[in-house]
């Protein structure tokens, strides 16, 4: 058996490459990235692959059982990257592949989730058997946030008393290297979540435990956050993503707390402090 990562090199990818080193052969895995010679440390096997660049992929995938299709950073241009990365998989063979997509992506408003919606039906249209891992968000993705309030003495946002059922990457990662390693995922749609769904209030008090001083949450609105993020430096686009990620969490897109995650992994998902405190301590 051999199980390809992409993107291998990324903050996700690196989680469940020493995840399947625990488990498997260090021969028996292969990164696939763009950039070789950033890979040299994982300890396996490591091959070209650029989703720009269709030829890497076939090369990357040759001989795969299985591939673990980390989604692309590069919004807008995910799509085409994605097609050119299943086709490169059904040209090899692959017998397994593995998408992180986004949560409830086929019925949600979400931001970020169109490009996933479209790369599901891609693999679906495939003919590849498939596992999709809808991951919701990331616990680390709020080290920003949290050093801002923590210099600030206030926590700003948008999001109302929307929730966010976060989870770690280690622990969405043991996720993907669960359904990797195990039997019986081809076909199923994961909803991979935290074991609690916070508020900004709760993000809030754990700054404030972490930090050792009180942090409140200040809600604005949608043009009041906007201002102040461009006001801290922010580019326009991207503050104009993070207040439509706010009112997406005002909505309760994120706030599906599944249980399905540690069912999958089979232990709790990190509390949202420990995993806070630890992603503060190496950023």
């Amino acid at each position: 058996m051999t199980i390809v990562v992409t993107g291998a090199t990324g903050q996700l990818g690196r989680h469940v490459i020493a995840g399947l080193r625990e488990t498997l052969p260090a021969e028996q895995i292969v990164a696939a990235v763009r950039s070789p010679e950033k890979a040299t440390d994982l300890g396996v096997q490591v091959r070209e692959a650029d989703y720009d660049r269709p030829e890497t992929l076939a090369a990357a995938f040759a001989g795969a059982s299985k591939v673990l299709l980390i989604s692309g950073n590069e919004v807008g241009r995910r799509v085409p990257q994605h097609q050119a990365a299943v086709d490169a998989a059904t040209q090899a063979g692959v017998a397994h592949l593995v998408y992180t997509s986004a949560p409830h992506a086929d019925d949600t408003t979400l931001v970020l989730a169109p490009e996933h919606k479209a790369t599901e039906e891609i693999i679906r249209a495939s003919g590849v058997p498939f596992t999709i891992l809808r991951n919701n968000w990331y616990t680390e993705n709020y080290v920003p946030n949290a050093q801002q309030a923590i210099a600030s003495g206030v926590l700003i946002g948008s999001a109302g008393s929307g929730r966010v059922a976060s989870a770690t990457r280690a622990d969405f990662a043991a996720g993907a290297v669960a359904v990797l390693t195990g039997e019986g995922h081809e076909g199923k749609v994961y909803e991979l979540a935290g074991d609690v769904a916070w508020t900004f209030d709760d993000l809030a008090a754990e700054i404030s435990a972490i930090a050792g001083t009180e942090i409140r949450y200040r809600d604005l609105t949608a043009d009041e956050h906007r201002a102040a993020l461009v006001e801290a430096g922010l580019p326009a686009e991207t503050a104009g993503f993070v207040v439509a990620l706010d009112r997406n969490i005002a909505e309760g897109t994120l706030a599906d707390a599944t249980g399905e995650l540690a069912a999958l992994i089979g232990r709790p998902t990190t509390p949202l402090g420990e995993g806070l405190a630890a992603a503060l301590k190496e950023a």
